[in-house]
């Protein structure tokens, strides 16, 4: 990873927190090429490599670069672009094998067979129609410090291990790819608002799609949770057909997601939360941010979150527990086999997770928490759950949410600095 002269006058006036992202990023960045989305040709991928397709929509403008495709300027026209992804055989779940010299090889590496650009939201929809998985669509928005390639092998990966049924949609929106352009890529969040609702209203527009299911990580949930809300205030409420948000590592502020919640409407998709207290790069934004706790490294078994989160009918699993290879925590959604899975199995089936379906034991450490509004009194305990050994193959009756529930943000200076408060609407 290069760095201008600039960033290091830049940096002369940064925080320990920036020194540590610095020392992290060139860590990751180390041996990676750029520039693999070049398609190898069909028959140097091995028979018993994966493959997934998935449709990329983006607000990034165009490279020109059929190795980038795009890059991470913003763009005010969305493109569409039907990938396809070879995945090697003999790897291990909840990794991405990046290709250590190019061209990729299959045997060992991810790799695109296809990438062609589609020219209409006509072509979007012929494509939905090849890939209708029964009328299930699964929406993934990446999060902070990506580029394009990073979120197409990252999906492709997520989708693969989890084993979703599911048509995959790719939502990839302007990032700089650099730790020291956090600004500039939560303004590309706020410039793809527009962009996001578009594409989530023709999905609900088409008649073959059933349910929609938004999946966003870190970063990414701002701009989910915003072009949520957008699509709430201009049509009264979020339509009935998404049905699922699950939000992992979400870089949001607890106050203003408490309001972001309350703007959905009284009809609110499922929400599941994934939250880590020993993320670092979420502490690392909670010191960039005024101080205020991110949502994604709370401790959702204590109060106020208990109560708020059980009241509010969100499901949180607390993933503080679980091992990862990523130095900043941040990414343990996706790495984990056990969890990947749950997302594919349960979560984007429309399935809810409560205590009662989970056996108690000795492995992943997981907190079920707030399931009020949506399956009944479920208590927000901590417990040891093996969440691999779920059982029950059939999904809980769904209530209707609770629409006794109406609060909303009060500023009370007598709670914590950083906790959801929230007041009784009038």
């Amino acid at each position: 990873m290069r760095i201008k002269k600039s960033t290091f006058r830049t940096f002369r006036t940064f925080t320990p927190a920036w020194l540590l992202l610095l020392c992290l990023a060139v860590t990751a960045c180390a041996g990676r090429p750029e520039g693999v989305l070049t398609p190898v040709a069909a028959e140097r991928v091995p028979a018993q490599a994966s493959t997934v397709t998935m449709l990329v929509a983006t607000s990034r403008k165009p490279s020109g670069n059929p190795a980038t495709l795009f890059s991470g300027e913003r763009s005010p026209v969305l493109s569409l672009t039907d990938m396809e992804i070879s995945i090697p055989p003999n790897r291990v779940a909840g990794t991405v094998d990046w290709p250590k010299s190019l061209p990729a090889d299959p045997r060992k590496d991810f790799a695109v067979i296809r990438a062609q650009n589609l020219t209409s939201v006509a072509e979007g929809r012929e494509w939905l129609n090849r890939n209708d998985h029964d009328g299930h669509v699964l929406v993934f928005i990446h999060g902070f410090n990506n580029r394009y390639e990073d979120s197409v092998f990252r999906f492709a990966q997520i989708v693969h291990d989890s084993g979703a049924d599911v048509a995959p949609i790719l939502f990839t929106w302007p990032s700089h790819a650099s730790v020291f352009d956090y600004n500039y890529d939560k303004e590309s969040t706020n410039f793809s608002r527009t962009a996001l609702e578009r594409t989530l209203a023709t999905l609900v527009a088409d008649p073959k799609v059933k349910d929609i299911t938004v999946m966003a990580h870190s970063m990414g949930t701002w701009l989910a949770m915003e072009a949520l809300r957008q699509m709430a205030i201009r049509e009264g409420n979020i339509p009935a057909k998404i049905d699922n948000v699950v939000l992992a590592s979400p870089d949001l502020d607890v106050d203003v997601f408490a309001q972001q919640w309350w703007e959905l409407g009284s009809k609110k998709p499922r929400i599941t939360i994934f939250v880590s207290q020993d993320d670092r790069a979420l502490k690392i934004s909670r010191l960039v941010s005024g101080g205020v706790d991110r949502v994604g490294q709370i401790d959702p078994s204590v109060e106020p979150y208990r109560s708020k989160l059980e009241a509010a009918g969100i499901t949180v699993i607390d993933l503080t527990k679980v091992a990862s290879s990523d130095r900043l925590n941040h990414g343990k959604f996706a790495e984990s086999p056990e969890i990947v899975q749950l997302i594919g199995q349960r979560l984007v089936t429309g399935q809810p997770i409560t205590d009662s379906q989970v056996s108690l034991g000795q492995s992943i450490g997981a907190v079920v928490a707030g399931t009020v509004g949506t399956v009944g009194n479920v208590a927000a305990n901590t417990v040891a759950a093996p969440i691999n050994v779920l059982e029950g193959n059939n999904p809980l009756p769904v209530k209707k949410q609770s629409e006794e529930l109406e609060m909303i943000l009060d500023g009370d200076p007598a709670e914590s600095a950083g906790s959801p408060r929230y007041r009784e609407r009038p």
